[in-house]
């Protein structure tokens, strides 16, 4: 017997995968690059509910809308993922507490 994916149910997917993502930032404070998987997560949560609310409202705004906010979180990963790089050759180290090099 199958049952029918409805609204609820991706609503409920994006809600857990959000509170992973908020779990994740609140427990892990120590490593960046685990910070900024978390954040491409919350991402991803928002975006499966444009998609739901999309396909089940019948516009195709908010799927239009989620290329925008990908194309963003790419641009964001990127540079984000360089700074990484260039904080490790200076500081060898990717720990949250051990970079107060921007400290004024």
């Amino acid at each position: 017997m199958l049952t029918e994916i409805t609204l609820n149910h991706y609503l409920m997917f994006s809600a857990i995968l959000f509170s992973i993502a908020m779990a994740g930032i609140f427990i892990n404070r120590k490593n960046v690059i685990v910070l900024l998987m978390c954040i491409e997560l919350m991402l991803l949560a928002v975006n499966t509910n444009f998609i739901a609310y999309s396909r089940f409202l019948g516009n195709i705004s908010g799927e239009i809308f989620v290329f925008f906010i990908l194309t963003v979180a790419a641009a964001e990963s990127a540079i984000g993922l360089a700074i990484l790089v260039g904080l490790f050759r200076t500081k060898k180290t990717i720990n949250v507490d051990e970079l107060d090099y921007l400290k004024g």
